[in-house]
């Protein structure tokens, strides 16, 4: 293994793990040259997973896409990386099974949303409006309101859960005028 740091080809592990799902196995390594001490992890090796688009066409699953994605929706919130991938994890073991090498994008997507709404709420609608290419504010304005309309504890920052959607965007207008009025 070859030292992010040096590059030097020789290491020794220092300590090793398996997962909690026991799907990889974390390795701490130091670089026998620098010191240098890093993380790698060992994963079975499978046939590459394969997402069908809307259009039909065909491309190799690329899990960062999707981290990406996850991270600019979470963005100033309290969600972890670790969160994140633990997601992603349970989405991938969920579509994609033992045997299965070929998933939907919609499906893919669909599981990802459904997780991260139960994750953080803030970055579920962020993550939706850019998934499900929202047109409009009022596409967003109807996400938020069947949000709103969940029974259950809703994390809205002391906004009344009585309030629909177009009654918070009023809401906002006014918080935002009297604050820069200086009231």
């Amino acid at each position: 293994m070859k030292c992010p740091q040096c590059e030097y080809q020789e290491d020794k592990v220092v300590d090793s793990r398996t997962t909690k799902e026991g799907e990889a196995i974390r390795r701490r390594r130091e670089c026998l040259q620098c010191g240098k001490r890093y993380t790698t992890y060992e994963y079975i090796e499978r046939a590459p997973a394969i997402v069908v688009k809307k259009d039909g066409r065909r491309e190799q699953y690329d899990r960062e896409k999707i981290l990406t994605g996850l991270i600019k929706a979470c963005e100033k919130r309290s969600v972890s990386r670790k969160q994140l991938e633990k997601l992603l994890e349970e989405v991938e073991g969920a579509t994609f099974g033992k045997f299965k090498n070929e998933v939907k994008t919609t499906d893919l997507g669909n599981e990802v949303i459904d997780r991260l709404q139960q994750l953080d709420e803030v970055a579920y609608v962020r993550f939706a409006s850019v998934y499900r290419q929202f047109k409009d504010i009022n596409q967003f304005m109807k996400e938020l309101k069947t949000l709103l309309d969940k029974p259950g504890p809703v994390e809205n920052g002391g906004v009344d859960e009585t309030e629909d959607a177009s009654d918070l965007s009023e809401g906002r207008k006014s918080r935002g005028r009297s604050s820069r009025e200086g009231g």
